[in-house]
């Protein structure tokens, strides 16, 4: 048992803290593994145990609180002693504990101490209320689920008879609350700066002399100076937006979804040969940092070799992501997480075209 506690405690030790969004609020679950039941004077028996709890998390800076309440069934076995005494032995466990973390990531290394009622069950009828420590690791795989393992542990004394119960359990616990709507995003139409209309020169026609007097008309006045030429750059940048309800959660796979908005760029990569392409993807601040720059650098790549397998030159394509460094809206709000989730896809038209300057 000491073996297994000095593991847990050096895993939590050593856990780098990180958001603790993914374990906050109301969680339920239950648990089965091994009661390793141990009796003096009498042979270790290892019967079936089961438990129930539901608790609440905090975040707390780098860490997590939580308190939970619990109710756990250690079964029955008969114990051998060296006299012909058997002792048939099993117990109730209830009681509350509160709970300290450190989470990582998806991860969750937490210690806990409670104070819980002990009643045997059998041949020893006891009752007895005391401090009932643990360890833990708790793993999200999804959005509401994550996979738990606990070791925990308490004695008590009965008629001068040690009895002491160490549980090593695995686990499943649904954590409460409403995934975020994904929320399309609108997509910019291109803004085309307007050509400046061609001014036409006014020609001075010269009045006719009277006939009664046949004077030699003045010469007509010299055309004004051709208007000068220049060349004007036009800037066109067009951003396509992906939104996150295109790919499939914590995946950089596109859903089908995407197709008519990659239309789009595709259509404009065909008509502007000259025109390069920048992909860039972004995610809302809930996980770290790092997880979230590695899953918005692969949706872009994804976006990238959509574009190049529909013809499109990769050497045209740029693709990055940033993860949560470059939010559209607030974080805070469901749907303005949702508008953060997404893939950019922007390009530029340099067109040159001739106006006349005065």
């Amino acid at each position: 048992m000491k073996k297994h506690l000095i593991v847990l405690a050096v895993l939590s030790a050593c856990a780098t803290a990180a958001q603790a969004s993914e374990f906050d609020g109301a969680y339920a679950g239950g648990k089965i593994g091994v009661n390793r039941t141990d009796v003096t004077g009498f042979s270790k028996k290892s019967p079936i145990a089961g438990e129930l709890e539901g608790g609440y998390n905090w975040s707390v800076g780098s860490f997590l609180l939580g308190v939970d309440g619990f109710l756990e069934q250690n079964g029955k076995k008969s114990h051998d002693s060296a006299t012909p005494a058997t002792l048939n032995y099993g117990s109730n466990v209830y009681g509350l504990d509160l709970k300290l973390g450190l989470p990582n990531g998806k991860w969750l290394p937490y210690v806990k101490v409670g104070y819980a009622d002990v009643k045997g069950r059998g041949d020893v009828n006891l009752e007895k209320s005391g401090l009932y420590p643990g360890l833990g690791l708790e793993y999200k795989f999804a959005p509401q689920w994550s996979a738990v393992g606990e070791i925990t542990s308490n004695s008590s004394k009965d008629n001068g008879k040690k009895l002491r119960n160490d549980n090593f359990m695995l686990g499943l616990n649904y954590h409460f609350g409403k995934l975020a709507a994904p929320v399309v995003a609108p997509v910019v139409a291109p803004v085309v700066e307007p050509v400046a209309p061609q001014v036409v020169p006014k020609v001075v026609e010269a009045k006719p002399a009277p006939e009664l007097k046949k004077v030699t008309p003045p010469p007509p006045p010299p055309p004004p100076p051709a208007p000068k030429e220049a060349w004007k750059v036009i800037m066109e940048e067009t951003p396509v937006r992906i939104e996150g309800a295109s790919f499939d959660t914590d995946s950089a796979k596109l859903k089908p979804a995407a197709d008519v908005k990659l239309k789009q760029v595709v259509d404009f990569a065909t008509k502007y040969p000259d025109a390069n392409l920048v992909v860039s993807g972004h995610t809302d601040d809930r996980l770290s940092q790092a997880y979230n720059l590695k899953l918005s650098d692969k949706r872009a790549a994804a976006v990238k070799a959509y574009l190049v397998k529909k013809g499109i030159a990769a050497s045209r394509i740029t693709s990055k992501g940033f993860g949560k460094t470059h939010p559209l809206a607030d974080n805070k709000t469901k749907e303005g997480r949702a508008a953060n989730r997404r893939v950019e896809v922007r390009y530029t038209v340099r067109e040159e075209k001739r106006v006349r300057v005065q």
